[in-house]
């Protein structure tokens, strides 16, 4: 599992240790990659159109084929149980 955001990499390092993650965070600090994956650019907030982080997820399998982009993550608590969910009934 790889996240990722537009953080240093010792923030990451500090994130992980913090909440005890085991999995890769990149920096991507010029969102670069964010953009081609559309988790960066703009949103409205609180009215106003800004640019930004967009939460959002990507499954991309072993063999490099994307499995399915949730381009909106709007409840980051659930969210987890959704991905795991949709990889039990359409990726096992």
């Amino acid at each position: 599992m790889l996240g990722i955001s537009k953080d240093s990499l010792s923030s990451h390092q500090k994130f992980i240790e913090n909440h005890n993650l085991n999995m890769v965070l990149l920096s991507d600090p010029d969102a670069v990659m964010m953009k081609v994956y559309k988790a960066y650019g703009e949103k409205v907030m609180y009215g106003k159109t800004v640019s930004g982080v967009n939460r959002s997820t990507v499954l991309i399998a072993p063999d490099g084929t994307l499995k399915k982009h949730w381009t909106k993550v709007a409840k980051a608590e659930q969210h987890p149980a959704e991905v795991l969910a949709y990889i039990e009934e359409y990726c096992t």
